[in-house]
């Protein structure tokens, strides 16, 4: 009836009390078993890095998965690895150029790609300044002059304020245009920039990356990506420039979350 408000928990008779704990449990077994799989599944990968694994196709979760070489795999999105050409069109920000984001950014300038950059200190865009890269003021100027806009930052407060803050990449953002949140935060921190970078009209992916600074060097890092879809497949062959392989993992939050997963399987 209109204006009624839901029984607590404890009026409910004992049996439908039952049965919805019961679902409950079953529900959160089904998360916890899709979690561990595609887990075990990324470890097994991060372990044989050459082998492409058949994720379960049928899971909400992993919608799909995808595994190529950087030096020199193609695939249907576009990708050529360091042939000096990638199969994008359009102009890549890069807010970051810290022991990650410094070579990941070098890579995608090496490949061909047209990168306007920004760092918190100026100095550290030098070497890409030499090979041509653009520099912009704030994280705003470089979103509102790029097509797509990668973030590499070193914590969850600094990906947002980066992000969300004043002159953040937000102010910049507007419809046709992407954002790609490569740093490790919390599913929490995603979700809310993911709703701030959305509110624009622009397209949101979080893509933490598993992978040290060599790795970064030699373009062999692993992204776990979540988000907008749409998005994934336009910038799949940046990735492929970057990495060694991707995983697109559904909703925003899926992607953070398995990089804790990961971590935790891993020993790390």
């Amino acid at each position: 009836a209109s204006g009624s408000h839901p029984v607590p928990d404890h009026d409910l008779p004992p049996r439908i009390r039952d049965h919805q704990q019961l679902q409950l449990r079953h529900r959160v077994a089904r998360i916890l078993s899709r979690l561990l799989s595609a887990a075990m599944a990324a470890a097994s990968f991060l372990l044989s890095p050459r082998v492409t694994l058949p994720l379960r196709r049928g899971s909400r979760l992993l919608v799909s998965c995808s595994a190529t070489s950087s030096s020199s795999s193609s695939d249907a999105a576009g990708g050529v690895g360091f042939q000096g050409r990638v199969g994008f069109q359009g102009r890549v920000g890069f807010l970051g150029l810290g022991i990650m984001g410094a070579p990941m950014a070098s890579n995608l300038m090496k490949a061909g790609c047209d990168i306007t950059v920004w760092n918190r200190t100026k100095s550290k865009c030098d070497p890409l300044l030499s090979l041509g890269a653009k520099f912009e003021s704030s994280p705003a100027r470089v979103a509102s002059s790029c097509d797509v806009t990668f973030a590499m930052l070193a914590d969850p407060e600094s990906a947002f304020e980066v992000a969300c803050g004043a002159n953040g990449a937000a102010e910049g953002m507007a419809a046709g245009k992407g954002y790609v949140d490569v740093s490790t935060v919390d599913d929490a921190t995603s979700k809310l920039i993911g709703k701030r970078i959305t509110s624009t009209g622009a397209s949101f992916l979080e893509a933490p990356v598993s992978g040290s600074k060599k790795p970064a060097e030699d373009g062999l890092l692993i992204f776990l990506t979540a988000g907008d879809e749409s998005l994934y497949k336009r910038v799949a062959p940046l990735l492929d420039v970057m990495g060694k392989s991707r995983f697109y993992l559904g909703d925003v939050g899926n992607g953070a979350a398995m990089k804790l997963v990961v971590n935790m399987v891993m020993g790390r």
